[in-house]
């Protein structure tokens, strides 16, 4: 039972604040990336997960600032709109031509969107 409440705790945390765990998520791709890039000769059989997980998470992204019930600001929508288009862009580059030196661009854009989003919360 301890755990259920914990678990329920965690989510209910979670949900409170959307920026937190759209800003987690994006540090948890970060993160991925940024192992694969720091130990490339071990970790690269794990860059076309790593670049799924990503994706996937930068799909919501833009399906959700592509709706017209989206509150923020167009312009606002527009920035992480294209942001996106370059990160899936970026993604398919890297999953047709692994480079680790690619990975960086990526990695910062999750970082820098991520904190943009924690000083906003």
């Amino acid at each position: 039972m301890q755990q259920a409440a914990q678990a329920y705790g965690a989510v209910a945390r979670q949900i409170a604040n959307p920026r937190d765990l759209e800003s987690s998520l994006l540090l948890k791709a970060a993160s991925k990336l940024q192992a694969i890039h720091d130990n490339w000769d071990d970790q690269r059989p794990n860059l076309y997960d790593a670049l799924l997980y990503n994706r996937k998470l930068w799909t919501i992204f833009l399906a959700s600032v592509t709706t017209g019930e989206n509150p923020l600001p167009v312009e606002i929508r527009q920035n992480v709109a294209n942001l996106g288009v370059f990160v899936m862009s970026q993604t398919m580059s890297i999953t047709q031509n692994p480079q680790r030196e690619r990975l960086p661009s990526l990695i910062n854009i999750n970082r820098e969107i991520a904190a943009g989003l924690r000083s906003q919360a």
